[in-house]
C-alpha cells in the first residue's frame, strides 16, 4: 500500500465525514464521483444530484465520530469500511457502519459509492 495514497485517504474520508456533520455540499461536490451512488440508511438508492440535495439539509445528529476505520487499497481502487458514532437529536447515543468505495481517476481520488447504516 502506497504511504501517500493512504494518507491521501485517511484525509478524504475524514473531510467526508466532516462533511456529513457540517452539511458540506462544496466539499462534497470536490470529493464525489460524477457517477456517485449511496445506500442510504432507510434503503433507498440516490445518485449524486440527490445526495448533493440530502447532504444540504439541516443536521440533526451531533458528535459524528469514526472508529474502527479499515482502508483497504488494491491499485487505483479502495475500499473504506468503519463505525459512526454519534448523538441523535433527541439527545440519545447513536451508532452504525459505512463502507465507501474510492478509485483514483487521473492522479485524484473520488468516491464511487457509498452504504450507509445505522442502529
Amino acid at each position: 500500500m502506497s504511504k501517500v495514497d493512504h494518507d491521501t485517504l485517511v484525509a478524504l474520508n475524514d473531510d467526508y465525514i466532516h462533511s456529513v456533520q457540517h452539511a458540506d455540499v462544496k466539499r462534497f461536490d470536490e470529493i464525489l464521483a460524477r457517477d456517485f451512488r449511496c445506500s442510504n440508511p432507510d434503503g433507498s438508492l440516490v445518485d449524486r444530484a440527490g445526495f448533493l440535495a440530502q447532504t444540504a439539509k439541516p443536521v440533526t445528529i451531533t458528535g459524528l465520530r469514526t472508529e474502527d476505520v479499515e482502508i483497504r487499497l488494491m491499485g487505483d481502487f479502495a475500499i473504506i469500511h468503519a463505525r459512526t458514532l454519534y448523538t441523535s437529536a433527541e439527545g440519545k447515543p447513536g451508532r452504525g457502519r459505512y463502507t465507501d468505495v474510492w478509485i483514483k481517476q487521473s492522479g485524484k481520488w473520488l468516491c464511487v459509492s457509498a452504504h450507509v447504516t445505522r442502529n
